[in-house]
């Protein structure tokens, strides 16, 4: 298992920080070198163990912790944080993070738990654009065309993928998912060799730019052996796959192989009415199995859920789900009080910015418009800044407003038309 470790001194200054962690984090020491993380976390989404630690000078062990790091991958932690003193006076606070990714993909993937295969029917979303994503998905599986699903960490792509799987006709036999962030050559060659003498199956290569450029020209000569050609390949990236090329992160001709259709799964922040159709979903499916008698969220939650803006996506919420579910008795709704600590913090975060955002306009009675209007008006006037302040690069742009490439552009047609 690896483990990371971070350690700081009494002012939050970094003087420990390992490879193992820079690996999982995606970031480098030279980030930390010339500030605290009392000013990296003052405006930040995230609250640090290791800052309350120093604050309080009491140990915080054994918490769990799934995020998305800077290279868009999934990773979840056990962490145990401590002071540490020296002849009884605190000198700064370690933490170690214990790495159980890979753990948790093996025992984990959404929904599987119940038993069920993952159909289109059992996707619950009902925004217009997760709705346009399944009927693109179904014609892509009723031709049999190879798909490349775009879309962050988080977004359900996996899930896509299998309701293609189940859709196909006639049905391929089996659902396999290659994790090519922990692929290399022998994974590679194993997948090849077992494939050769296996049943028609489909293969989920998830993340393909998450493979080195060898690795990609490996898995291109995999898929392309016409002694395979009885499976089906889907594909998946974390980003445009155009300016993966450009950056020399994705291999062209692998784009390619895969690009007969094209499907983005957007965020959850961008389709926020999904959110309650999931949670109920989740909890019919849970009282099945457990008997619990939980129903939903209550309407202060669902106004905060709907505020939050979900930088893990889906599988963030799920993950919320499952510590929420973990711990309800007789409850029927979802209360502020059963959110976990963590999440109240992400919470309190999200509704600061929102205030501090609010306190910038300001009403005068004689000149009210219809808030639709305010708010379309305004989100123009915002998005035409930011893409000023970048000299019309939308990908930086996209990247600092939080939102996919596609999306911004989208908006930037909305607002010329």
């Amino acid at each position: 298992m690896t483990v990371g470790i971070h350690a700081v001194d009494v002012q939050g200054k970094t003087i420990i920080y390992n490879d193992h962690m820079r690996k999982m984090e995606g970031i480098e020491i030279t980030e930390f070198q010339d500030h605290s993380l009392i000013d990296i976390f003052q405006f930040g989404q995230q609250s640090s163990t290791l800052l309350e630690v120093l604050a309080t000078q009491q140990p915080i062990v054994t918490v769990k912790q799934t995020y998305w790091n800077r290279h868009g991958q999934e990773i979840t932690t056990i962490n145990d944080t401590y002071p540490v003193h020296v002849d009884g006076k605190l000198i700064g606070a370690i933490e170690l993070a214990h790495d159980v990714t890979t753990l948790e993909q093996f025992v984990y993937q959404p929904l599987k738990r119940y038993g069920e295969p993952i159909t289109f029917s059992i996707i619950t979303a009902i925004s217009e654009s997760m709705i346009s994503v399944k009927e693109m998905a179904k014609k892509a599986a009723h031709a049999k065309l190879s798909v490349l699903l775009l879309g962050e960490s988080g977004t359900g792509k996996d899930l896509i993928a299998e309701a293609i799987h189940h859709e196909w006709s006639p049905g391929a036999s089996n659902f396999y998912t290659l994790y090519c962030h922990n692929a290399d050559a022998n994974m590679l060659d194993q997948l090849h060799a077992e494939m050769i003498e296996r049943e028609p199956s489909t293969i989920f290569c998830e993340r393909i730019d998450l493979l080195s450029l060898h690795h990609q020209q490996k898995l291109l000569e995999v898929v392309q052996d016409p002694r395979l050609k009885q499976h089906f390949f889907l594909a998946s990236t974390g980003k445009d796959p155009v300016e993966l090329i450009t950056s020399g992160e994705l291999w062209k001709e692998l784009y390619y192989f895969f690009a007969s259709m094209l499907i983005t799964v957007p965020p959850l922040r961008d389709r926020k009415e999904d959110i309650v159709p999931f949670v109920e979903d989740y909890f019919m499916r849970h009282s099945i199995r457990f008997g619990t008698v939980i129903k939903g969220l209550s309407k202060d939650v669902t106004t905060l859920f709907h505020k939050y803006d979900w930088p893990g996506n889906l599988k963030e919420l799920e993950f919320l789900l499952d510590e929420i579910a973990s711990f309800v008795t007789d409850e029927e709704w979802v209360t502020y009080d059963l959110l976990p600590l963590h999440f109240k913090r992400k919470l309190d975060d999200s509704v600061a910015t929102y205030k501090q955002m609010a306190t910038k306009y300001t009403v005068e009675s004689d000149a009210i418009v219809p808030l639709e209007v305010y708010l379309k008006a305004a989100e123009s006037e915002y998005v035409v800044k930011v893409m000023e302040k970048f000299n019309g690069n939308v990908t930086k742009a996209a990247a600092a407003l939080g939102m996919s490439r596609q999306n911004l552009q989208y908006r930037l047609r909305k607002i010329r038309n």
